[in-house]
């Protein structure tokens, strides 16, 4: 499963969305800070969106310490690039975890400090408030609006 693993991150990196996806099982359930449980076609879609909205723009991603056997993984990955809402240079560290069905990944959660990432990505905002519970609810519901609007406006050309 190390190769579906590295497979993925080679993928970001090359901000190869549908690669990523591929990556997944029909019924992954991915988890973040920033996004909250997507499933399925959302966690695939995710990807996809992020990978459009950061290819040519700077978007770099490092990956290591690639740990597997045939029901879980792990991985380090960090990724360094823009944030597009305010400009701000965003160096984010990242844990994750994996759990494989049928050779795909069927759960993958990433961990990483949302305080830490906000004061970078926001300045003194996230100083202020990055690590407070409304801040996190407010940014997931913004997150999955871009999402939910990605989805919609990607439909007819699926």
């Amino acid at each position: 499963m190390k190769q579906v693993i590295e497979t993925f991150y080679t993928a970001l990196k090359n901000c190869d969305g549908p690669t990523m996806a591929s990556c997944y099982h029909k019924d992954v359930v991915f988890e973040d800070p920033a996004f909250g449980v997507l499933k399925a076609e959302r966690a695939k879609a995710m990807w996809l969106m992020l990978c459009a909205s950061q290819k040519g723009k700077g978007f770099n991603v490092e990956f290591s310490n690639i740990e597997s056997n045939e029901t879980t993984g792990s991985a380090h990955w960090e990724a360094n690039y823009t944030f597009s809402k305010t400009g701000r240079k965003v160096h984010n560290k990242i844990d994750a975890k994996f759990e494989f069905k049928d050779g795909l990944i069927i759960k993958h959660t990433d961990k990483f400090d949302l305080h830490k990432w906000a004061k970078q990505a926001m300045g003194i905002k996230g100083l202020l408030f990055g690590g407070m519970q409304f801040f996190k609810n407010k940014l997931q519901n913004q997150t999955n609006y871009l999402l939910d609007k990605y989805i919609n406006e990607e439909k007819p050309s699926n």
